[in-house]
Order: structure tokens, then C-alpha cells, then sequence
């Protein structure tokens, strides 16, 4: 009798399984971005959005939360019920280096977060306001080398990749340049037309209308690689400085503890939304290319890219507290 009665319980629970990942998603999802609206972050994620809602067969949204490099929105994320319905495309820098600048994060990605699948890379860019007067990585390096402590260079955050791509350039160029935080890439851009920030590295795809308007200056691509949408644009490696190698990434992960089924569902749909054509136009309209992962692999890629901004963090100093 007990045995019939845990049989027939047990059943019940894997029929209320299975019908719970045959019914999510039930609602909208949310798609959490961590850096300001307007910025690439933005861009790329209302593209991945669209793509992902039609895989899933319902809406999924973007709201920003911004601050904190990155780690503000990553932050809100792993503290939201573990559904499904909050997920989160996380930046490079808050799962990758910020961890070595803090002595205590807000959050685990280990521990904290469940991982989907990377989503896209793209190269970041060097540019200058046209009032310096450079045309190229070796001028701007002359310049500062003859100008110390007078050029600003503004980043999407304390901690951010933009900001570590230009703290190891200063590294290695051996110039006196000073940090300015923003809270994502827009504000700093706006200061940078402005002329009150002289350099900026960020994600061509948000770059690019400002470099093809003339408004700011690109010397370099922080690549291995040169850009379709820059051909003429050399790396940083052809200017001599092959460690100032800074491709972006974004990644989508979720809170800890989503149902395995839950996590399987969104993988698949947003591995198939990255393998979509159409996303994929718009991707190569912003100089972006997907990168399709499985959980492992994305885990493995993080802790590599540890290793990679670890020692720059060390020797550059760079604390968030």
C-alpha cells in the first residue's frame, strides 16, 4: 500500500514536471542589461531579445540596470526567483576580472549564477576626440608621452574591460593618461565629442556612426583581427602592442537554482535564436559575431579569461573597493 502510494506520488511530481517545462514560458521573460540604454550592451541585447522570444514563443523584454561596471544588473539578476522569467546578458568584465578587485563580490558567478551559453563577441576600438590632432596609435602615444597626466580617457565603468584595454595600453606604452568612470559607454561617449574626456576604448558597433560622422578619431582595433567594418583600421599589434588584445563578450546566464528543465529549455532556444539568419545579419550590421556555447564550455571560457585579465588587474592596481 505505502509503496502504490509513493509510485503514484512520485508520479505526480514528474507529471508536474513535465508539464511545467512544456509550459515555460507562461509569461513575458526578462532580459536583464547591465550597462546604460543606449549603449552596445542595449543594442545587442534588444536584438538577441527578439530572436530569443520567437525561439521561446513568447515575449521576452530588456530592462536596464546599470552601475557598477556591469555588476549592478548581474547582482539583481542572481537574487531574482530562479523561474526562468529573469535572466540576464552579463558583460565581460564583471565575471572575468572585476573578481580580482574586490575583496568581497556581491555575487558568486560560481556559486550564484547558472550558466546558459556565451552569446556574442566584438571588438573594441581606441578613439580620440579630433581635437588632439592624432591619426594614428603611435601620434596619440607621442602626445601623451610630451602631455603627461593631461589626457582623460572615459570608460563604461570602474573595472570594465574599456577601462582595463586602456589601463593596458598605459602599461604598455608607458603613458600618464587619467581614468574617468561612466555609468556604460553613452555618457562617456557624449563626453567625448564634448572634449571633456580626449579617449575612449569601446565596442565598434556603438562606435562606429560617430567614427564614419568624423565627430571622434578611431587609431586602432584592440583585436587580433582587423574589421570588416574598419578594413582600413590597423590593430593594436600592427602599432606594436600585441598584449593590448580586448574583445568583448556578453554572455546570458540566469539565477542559481533554475530547474535543470528550465535551464535546458532556454539553452536550446537561445542557441537556436544565435543560429538564426536573421539575427546573424543584424550581429555583422553591428561588427558583432555569435558564440554559441554549451553551459561547460561557457565556464571554461570565464575561468580563461580570468587568467588572461587577473595579472593585468595586479599589476595596474585597479580596486572597486
Amino acid at each position: 500500500m505505502i509503496r502504490r502510494v509513493l509510485i503514484a506520488a512520485f508520479s505526480l511530481v514528474l507529471s508536474w514536471s513535465v508539464a511545467q517545462a512544456q509550459s515555460y514560458p507562461a509569461r513575458p521573460v526578462k532580459l536583464v542589461v547591465t550597462f546604460a540604454a543606449g549603449g552596445a550592451a542595449d543594442l545587442f541585447g534588444r536584438a538577441f531579445a527578439s530572436a530569443l522570444g520567437a525561439e521561446l514563443g513568447e515575449q521576452v523584454f530588456v530592462e536596464v540596470h546599470a552601475g557598477a561596471g556591469g555588476m549592478t544588473g548581474i547582482d539583481y539578476a542572481a537574487k531574482s526567483p530562479p523561474d526562468g522569467y529573469t535572466i540576464c546578458l552579463a558583460g565581460a568584465a564583471a565575471l572575468s576580472a572585476m573578481p580580482f578587485m574586490m575583496h568581497k563580490m556581491p555575487f558568486d558567478w560560481q556559486k550564484d549564477l547558472t550558466l546558459i551559453t556565451d552569446v556574442l563577441r566584438v571588438p573594441e576600438a581606441i578613439v580620440v576626440t579630433p581635437a588632439l590632432g592624432v591619426d594614428t596609435l603611435p601620434a596619440f602615444i607621442a602626445y601623451a608621452r610630451s602631455h603627461p597626466g593631461k589626457i582623460n580617457f572615459g570608460s563604461a565603468g570602474l573595472g570594465t574591460i574599456t577601462q582595463l584595454a586602456a589601463e593596458l595600453l598605459k602599461d604598455e606604452a608607458k603613458i600618464d593618461i587619467v581614468h574617468v568612470p561612466y555609468r556604460g559607454v553613452a555618457p562617456a561617449m557624449t563626453d567625448l565629442l564634448g572634449n571633456q574626456v580626449q579617449m575612449l576604448v569601446a565596442d565598434v558597433p556603438f562606435l562606429l556612426p560617430q567614427i564614419k560622422a568624423g565627430g571622434i578619431k578611431a587609431l586602432a582595433l584592440t583585436s587580433a583581427k582587423r574589421s570588416a567594418a574598419l578594413p582600413d583600421l590597423p590593430t593594436t599589434a600592427e602599432a606594436g602592442y600585441a598584449r593590448v588584445n580586448s574583445d568583448n563578450w556578453y554572455g546570458l546566464v540566469a539565477p542559481a537554482g533554475l530547474p535543470a528543465d528550465v535551464r535546458d529549455r532556454l539553452y536550446r532556444a537561445a542557441i537556436a535564436a544565435l543560429k538564426n539568419s536573421e539575427l546573424n545579419k543584424q550581429l555583422a550590421t553591428l561588427n558583432a559575431v555569435a558564440d554559441p556555447m554549451t553551459p561547460q564550455q561557457f565556464a571554461a571560457f570565464i575561468l580563461a579569461e580570468q587568467a588572461k585579465w587577473g595579472p593585468v588587474v595586479a599589476k595596474t592596481g585597479v580596486r572597486l573597493d
